[in-house]
């Protein structure tokens, strides 16, 4: 297993140098400044890699390498096929060809529509006083229905849940209204795109009448485009989950479960078509058997994204420990060491989010991505491997 970590750029609050100290040997990173569709030029790379590669405080190699591109954003016309969703295609297969050429085999991307990753509360206090990021299920209905009033929205929740969202609502202050708009829809870190509320509702009437079916297929078409330049360049490209696995806003859903990893696994027989798992994504499902997908797929999975999160009852969730919460990532370590030793290849993993502590809660963040918490997950994944291998669990 290979250490990673998720790194933004310079503008991340978290500096190069900081990285060096965190255990991490890979970087994650990806060309955020270029908009979505763009081809991402071997000087644009290169300089990135030069960012990443080279401390130019202490004038020094930083012995980290830029192995995984998360992500390649997919562009809406593609995930639509509308617009100049072919030229959007051609530019992908260039991007592919130019980070090859670079050196960089490993990009990520995924095929959720309009929105990334979503969450309601990026700072939920826990009782030792750290900071987490949660999805409440009420939350988020209430901003559904009675913020964002999409159309359509009450027939997604029975009459209990909209009678408890409505409750929610009427007591929300105006600050905490605002608050969910900016977490939901107004971007995060990683994240492609930013809207208004009008914008956002517009954009979910585009895929009025793309169901799941239908998206699936667009996602197929997709790859049966790239997959060719991939192959013929060596480049790993592995889809990230949805997150959380669960239908929203109405948008149709098509990497939630094993039923649709399958669905594409299956379509695509190329070990470069791959999958990479996010244990905070998928186990945000209890149906989800995580240990059982990585030594299902383990041959096609060269990135596994490992966190925990505590599931609720009511559909909520927060992103716990990595030593705690519904996961046992121990138990995902084994499998990614076993899977290494049966198909001989290195899996990266990283550390996927972590709690903001200490003095981190004193500095500007990106939310998920503080230093202290996520260091602290290398720490314990480490430990977690050390005892596998030590004791040969």
């Amino acid at each position: 297993m290979r250490y990673s970590w998720r790194w933004f750029g310079p503008q991340d609050p978290v500096s190069i140098q900081d990285v060096r100290q965190t255990g991490a040997t890979d970087i994650v990173s990806a060309l955020h400044h270029l908009p979505n569709g763009a081809v991402w030029s071997i000087a644009e790379i290169k300089q990135r890699q030069y960012e990443v590669e080279w401390d130019a405080i202490n004038n020094e190699a930083t012995n980290l390498t830029w192995s995984i591109v998360e992500s390649v954003p997919v562009h809406e016309d593609i995930k639509k096929q509308t617009g100049n969703y072919l030229e959007y295609i051609r530019n992908y297969q260039q991007t592919l060809r130019n980070l090859a050429e670079c050196g960089i085999k490993i990009v990520i991307y995924n095929f959720m529509p309009i929105i990334d990753w979503t969450r309601t509360d990026l700072a939920y206090r826990l009782p030792n006083g750290v900071r987490a990021l949660r999805f409440d299920y009420f939350e988020f209905a209430a901003f559904d229905l009675y913020i964002l009033q999409r159309r359509a929205a009450e027939l997604d929740y029975t009459t209990q849940e909209q009678i408890q969202a409505r409750k929610v609502f009427d007591a929300m202050s105006e600050e905490t209204k605002q608050r969910l708009v900016r977490n939901i829809i107004a971007g995060l870190p990683g994240a492609e795109e930013s809207f208004t509320l009008e914008e956002f509702n517009a954009a979910l009437e585009e895929y009025r009448d793309i169901n799941a079916e239908r998206l699936r297929s667009h996602l197929f078409a997709f790859l049966g485009e790239i997959m060719p330049v991939a192959d013929d360049c060596g480049v790993r490209v592995a889809i990230h989950p949805d997150d959380p696995p669960r239908a929203m806003f109405g948008l149709p859903r098509i990497l939630s479960n094993e039923q649709d990893i399958s669905l594409l696994m299956n379509n695509f027989s190329s070990l470069n078509c791959g999958l990479n798992i996010c244990a905070g994504s998928l186990g945000v499902s209890a149906a989800n058997d995580l240990e059982k997908f990585i030594r299902t797929w383990g041959e096609r999975i060269p990135f596994v994204h490992l966190r925990s999160v505590q599931r609720e009852a009511d559909g909520s969730f927060y992103e716990a420990e990595h030593i705690a919460g519904s996961t046992n990532l121990a138990k995902l370590v084994k499998a990614v060491l076993d899977v290494e030793q049966q198909f001989g290849h290195e899996i990266i993993i990283r550390p996927d989010h972590g709690h903001q502590m200490l003095d981190d809660q004193r500095k500007a963040t990106n939310p998920g991505y503080s230093c202290i918490g996520r260091m602290k997950g290398i720490a314990e994944l480490k430990g977690m491997e050390l005892a596998i291998r030590t004791f040969n669990y």
